[in-house]
């Protein structure tokens, strides 16, 4: 055997011992990772709680509803003003609020996948950009053909807006969501009352166009506002991008002086995101059908609610059930093409009471959804609704008028909200903001229809324009014994 050979034999054995040497180490690497302590998002929003972040969360995510509610109360407020200054038929004022929900349906189910695919944060600041400016040119219109155009862009961007709800239902720990979101309602509240208190200050000295002008403050606000509120972590994660989720996590926890759960993040990336398979999957289909019922049933009754008391007051139909030709006659201009009856003082004072029902019955609220679940909470909701759609035919003074205003709009608000839990709560994350995306069309399939029922035949018949409502409200609450998931309590799920 030569040297060379004798050498290259020294150096095989010699390798076989590290190699040996090193195996068990890997081995024991490799069980300490199998070992490690894991969380999910889930666990990381648990464990953080409740704190600091959570009330910047509430203030500004909250506040998003302030500007949704400016941008379709502003109909019942500008009504009167257009119909007077272009003489509009009773149809061409519904056209303009149908318009806008148009703009919403059709852009709601976009909003809703680009959110899935692409982040939430992302369609929330455009639809905040969007509506502010379109409602902006919205006071240029020069015609009414221009008006309900450009209204129906708003209605576009604001479906975008209304994605925050997703946003920051994500954050929320379980334990909390039945507490902070209907809290919400305040905001919304808010954002009812201050058009209502430009139109009572502005509109007679400087016109509805100033009015829309200075609606789109809270809008410019947020818009700054926005950059303090991130990317949702489990959108992050579902989309595989778990180094930013970490990140997030992280930030909210330093936020709320807590830590985040011993180990590591693992989840794994979910490849079918925003797909309208998940919604008609055999787990979810019953769940969704029902659920676009009781969407069309939510904003057909709040809008009709809205648009009915409007109507009533500007055409003075207060105990009148079935105005004859004479009363019609009353209050149309001398050539007959439209009514033309601007608000007074009084008829700002009982939208702004009605306004106040919204939040007076949030404690009750609460403990519906706390007590009796989401399920029962929608069909109680929904039955006292019809009753008081009837109780408003009741020809009353004024006072009784705005007592029982003030009841039905406190009982569609409590059913808008818990509706919109249930939507966040039911749907996984994969799907969740796409599933809130056509939930929200299907409303606006009722946002368009209410105002032909409310503004055009209610000056045929007051009864007959209530009824809709009160029948559409007892038969969704019938469907709800048919929904097969009751979510209170329960984790948002991450993928179906």
């Amino acid at each position: 055997m030569t040297d060379s050979m004798r050498t290259q034999l020294v150096s095989a054995i010699h390798l076989q011992e590290v190699e040996l040497q090193e195996k068990p180490a890997e081995n024991q690497q490799s069980g300490q990772n199998n070992n490690e302590e894991k969380y999910t998002v889930e666990d990381a929003v648990e464990t953080i709680g409740f704190g600091r972040f959570h009330i910047l969360l509430f203030f500004i995510m909250g506040s998003t509803n302030i500007v949704e509610a400016m941008e379709i109360m502003l109909l019942a407020v500008v009504s009167p003003e257009i119909r007077c200054e272009w003489r509009l038929d009773d149809w061409q004022v519904a056209l303009v609020s149908t318009m806008v929900f148009l703009g919403f349906m059709v852009c709601g189910v976009l909003s809703g996948y680009i959110a899935d695919r692409y982040g939430r944060w992302k369609v929330v600041f455009g639809g905040f950009v969007w509506s502010a400016y379109f409602s902006l040119l919205t006071s240029f219109a020069p015609s009414y053909g221009w008006f309900i155009f450009l209204r129906s862009m708003v209605g576009c961007g604001v479906s975008g807006v209304s994605q925050g709800f997703v946003l920051k239902t994500e954050f929320i720990p379980a334990k909390y969501r039945a507490f902070l979101l209907p809290l919400a309602t305040i905001f919304w509240m808010t954002g009812s009352m201050l058009i209502i208190i430009l139109g009572m200050l502005v509109v007679p000295g400087l016109g509805w166009r100033w009015m829309i002008r200075l609606s789109v403050t809270p809008s410019v606000i947020l818009i700054f506002l926005f950059k303090f509120i991130p990317e949702s972590a489990r959108y992050q994660v579902s989309a595989g991008n778990v180094g930013a989720a970490v990140k997030t996590l992280q930030r909210i926890a330093t936020m709320n002086r807590t830590s985040l759960p011993p180990g590591r993040l693992v989840e794994p990336p979910v490849r079918e995101r925003g797909s309208w398979r998940i919604l008609l999957s055999s787990s979810f289909r019953r769940t969704s059908v029902l659920l676009w019922y009781s969407w069309f049933v939510a904003s057909f009754s709040y809008y009709g609610s809205v648009l009915s008391s409007s109507e009533l007051l500007e055409k003075n139909l207060l105990c009148v059930t079935n105005p004859d030709p004479e009363h019609q006659v009353q209050h149309r201009h001398q050539d007959g093409l439209c009514y033309c009856i601007p608000f007074g003082s009084s008829d700002y004072q009982t939208l702004l009471i009605s306004c106040l029902g919204e939040v007076a019955l949030v404690p009750v609220n609460i403990a519906l959804l706390n007590v009796f679940g989401r399920k029962i909470s929608l069909t109680v909701l929904q039955l006292l609704m019809a009753i008081f759609f009837m109780l408003v035919n009741i020809c009353t003074t004024m006072f009784g008028f705005t007592v029982l205003l003030f009841l039905l709009r406190s009982l569609v608000s409590m059913n808008f909200n818990v509706v919109y839990i249930y939507t966040a709560e039911v749907y996984p994350t994969v799907a969740r903001s796409l599933g809130m995306g056509f939930c929200t069309s299907f409303s606006r399939i009722g946002g368009m229809i209410a105002p032909f029922i409310a503004q055009v035949l209610m000056s045929q018949s007051v009864i007959l324009a209530l009824s809709p409502f009160a029948v559409a409200s007892v038969v969704c609450a019938l469907g709800n014994f048919l929904l097969p998931i009751e979510t209170r309590g329960r984790a948002l799920l991450q993928n179906s």
